[in-house]
């Protein structure tokens, strides 16, 4: 197993990229591939192409993590959360992904996300989440583990009412039947460094983004054992649960902080919902 001390270690080069990358996608003239990412028409495809779809209303408040209309995150400092924008592409079938990003493993997950996810990593270290470790198969199993990140979807119903579900329910466990019921954890992927060129990756952008069976290069992972063999995967999409394909929907990470004044309070009360939240559930 690899030692503690690494892992401090790759958290604080982590955080200082983060935030170095943070900086850099506000200023002028850096552009994500400047940052260490790959552009976006260089992600590799292992999924089908899915049509756009038509985009919910930015979320009021939320700073947005990309220049342009390529990409649909936002980060929140005020309420603690990333906001996320993608399409349901899988209502029936085996999951390896609750989540991956746009183009890489539609076939196996119930979203697909309209951005990339190293930015999202930064975003939720800015949120104070702690990245802990992947999986680890060998010597011996140890499962994922960091801070736990609640995730929540976000959806417009065909009269255009928003709609809400904890992400856990739109996956079904096999072996029960019922809801997902454990949190997603902050395993913060790994980074891959090109012998040729000496620079870094991070591997999440392959499309391991929010997993329900453990990789090693998963953003966001279950922390119990969960194959990824084809012939004994546990999850499956909850068809019932789940809005038509296509359907824009929106993800909303919130980490999970063991101590909640690290966040900013806010000074003045709650306003009502709107932009981006859905009505309570009285006015539904």
């Amino acid at each position: 197993m690899t030692p503690p001390g690494l892992f401090a270690k790759r958290t604080i080069c982590q955080t200082a990229l983060a935030c170095w990358f943070l900086l850099a996608s506000a200023a002028p003239g850096i552009s994500q591939e400047s940052a260490g990412l790959p552009p976006a028409d260089n992600r590799p495809v292992d999924g089908e192409a899915t049509d756009q779809p038509p985009r919910l209303p930015p979320p009021e408040g939320a700073k947005p993590l990309f220049k342009g209309e390529d990409f649909a995150a936002w980060v929140d400092p005020r309420r603690g959360v990333v906001l996320i924008d993608g399409q349901v592409t899988l209502r029936a079938g085996p999951l390896e992904m609750f989540a991956c990003i746009q183009k890489t493993k539609e076939h196996e997950s119930v979203v697909a996300v309209n951005t990339q996810a190293f930015p999202i990593h930064a975003a939720l270290l800015a949120l104070g989440a702690e990245p802990g470790h992947p999986v680890q198969f060998q010597p011996k199993f140890a499962p994922p583990a960091g801070t736990e990140i609640d995730i929540e979807v976000r959806w417009r119903d065909t009269e255009g009412q928003w709609q809400s579900a904890r992400a856990q329910e739109w996956v079904r466990d096999v072996n029960t039947g019922g809801a997902l019921k454990n949190s997603w954890v902050f395993a913060g992927s790994m980074f891959w460094t090109d012998p040729n060129t000496g620079r870094q990756f991070y591997q999440a952008e392959g499309g391991d983004f929010i997993c329900v069976s453990n990789f090693a290069t998963a953003m966001l992972d279950l922390p119990i054992e969960s194959t990824q063999t084809n012939q004994g995967l546990f999850f499956e999409a909850f068809t019932e649960q789940i809005p038509p394909l296509g359907t824009p929907v929106r993800l909303v990470l919130k980490p999970r902080l063991r101590n909640n004044d690290s966040l900013p309070k806010p000074q003045t009360p709650p306003r009502p919902p709107e932009g981006d939240q859905p009505p309570p559930e009285n006015s539904r």
